[in-house]
C-alpha cells in the first residue's frame, strides 16, 4: 500500500520554504542597498567629471553643453574658446545652470593676476587656474582676490611635458619632483586645488592635505589615443589613484556621439566603483 500522507521529508520542506522566503527577503534588502551605493557612486562620479570644451566656436560649445548637461554639470573653458568668444560664452554657459571651470593658467605679475581673479569672480566661474611657477607672491595675490565661491587651482607641470621639456626650460629636476615642489608651494600659499598628471596623484596624496583637491587632466578612455599628451590615464585608474576631479576632452567631444561616449565612461566608473 502506498502512503497518502506527507512524509517527514515533505514536512521539513515546508519549514525550509519559510526560511527561503526570509533568505530571499534579506538578499533583496542587500541587493537594494548595494544598488543604492552604486547609484550614489555614479552620481558622485558625475559631479567629478569636467568636460573640456576645447572647441573653436560658441555654436560648438553650446551644442556640447546642451547634449551633455543631462549627464554632468561642470564644463572647462580654455584659451581656445575664451580667445574666440570671450566672457560672453562663460555667461551663456552659466545661464544654462552648468558650472564653469575657467582654465586660463594665469601667469603674470602679482597685481595683474590679482585683478584677473577679481574679474573671474564677477563672471561667476567656479574654478580658475594659475601657473604655480609664477611663485609665492603671485599665488598669494590670486588667493587673496578669490571669492568664497571660486576655487583657485594651481597648475604644476603640463601633461604635454616630460623631463626633456623641463630640461629645455632650465629645470633639472625630475617631473615628479618638480610637480611635488610646485604643489607644496601652492598649498603653502593657500590654493584650493592642484592640477597635475594622474601619474603624480599618489605622490601628491601622500604629501598634501586631503583638503587640497586634485584636478587631473590628460584623461583618456582605454580606446582613445594619447595624442599630444604624454602622461595620461583612464578615468577608472585615475579615481583609484586618488583623483578628486577628472578633466575629459577629446575622448568625449571628438566622438561621433559625445553623449554616448560620456555615458560609456560613466558606466565604466559605475561598474568599477
Amino acid at each position: 500500500m502506498v502512503a497518502i500522507f506527507p512524509t517527514t521529508g515533505y514536512a521539513k520542506r515546508k519549514i525550509n520554504l519559510r526560511r527561503r522566503k526570509n533568505v530571499h527577503r534579506l538578499q533583496s534588502v542587500h541587493q537594494n542597498a548595494k544598488k543604492n551605493r552604486m547609484n550614489s557612486r555614479l552620481e558622485d562620479s558625475r559631479e567629478k567629471i569636467i568636460i573640456a570644451l576645447d572647441v573653436p566656436t560658441r555654436a560648438d560649445a553650446m551644442r556640447l553643453v546642451q547634449e551633455l548637461s543631462p549627464q554632468i554639470s561642470l564644463f572647462k573653458i580654455g584659451l581656445q574658446l575664451f580667445a574666440a568668444e570671450g566672457p560672453t560664452i562663460v555667461r551663456e554657459i552659466l545661464a544654462t545652470g552648468a558650472r564653469v571651470f575657467l582654465d586660463l593658467k594665469l601667469h603674470d605679475i602679482p597685481n595683474t593676476v590679482e585683478r584677473a581673479v577679481e574679474s573671474a569672480n564677477r563672471l561667476g566661474v567656479h574654478m580658475l587656474t594659475i601657473h604655480l611657477s609664477g611663485g609665492h607672491e603671485m599665488i598669494a595675490a590670486a588667493v587673496r582676490a578669490r571669492s568664497e565661491s571660486l576655487a583657485i587651482l594651481g597648475v604644476t607641470v603640463l601633461t604635454s611635458s616630460n623631463e626633456q621639456t623641463l630640461r629645455e626650460t632650465g629645470v633639472t629636476a625630475k617631473v615628479a619632483d618638480q610637480v611635488l615642489k610646485l604643489a607644496q608651494l601652492g598649498e603653502e600659499a593657500g590654493v584650493n586645488g592642484i592640477v597635475a598628471s594622474a601619474h603624480e596623484v599618489k605622490l601628491l596624496r601622500r604629501n598634501l592635505s586631503r583638503s587640497v583637491k586634485l584636478v587631473i587632466p590628460g584623461i583618456r578612455s582605454a580606446t582613445t589615443a594619447a595624442a599630444d599628451q604624454k602622461r595620461v590615464m583612464t578615468p577608472a585608474d585615475a579615481f583609484a589613484q586618488g583623483a578628486d576631479y577628472l578633466v575629459i576632452g577629446r575622448s568625449v567631444t571628438s566622438d561621433r556621439s559625445p553623449a554616448d561616449a560620456l555615458a560609456k565612461i560613466l558606466s565604466e566608473l559605475h561598474l568599477s566603483a
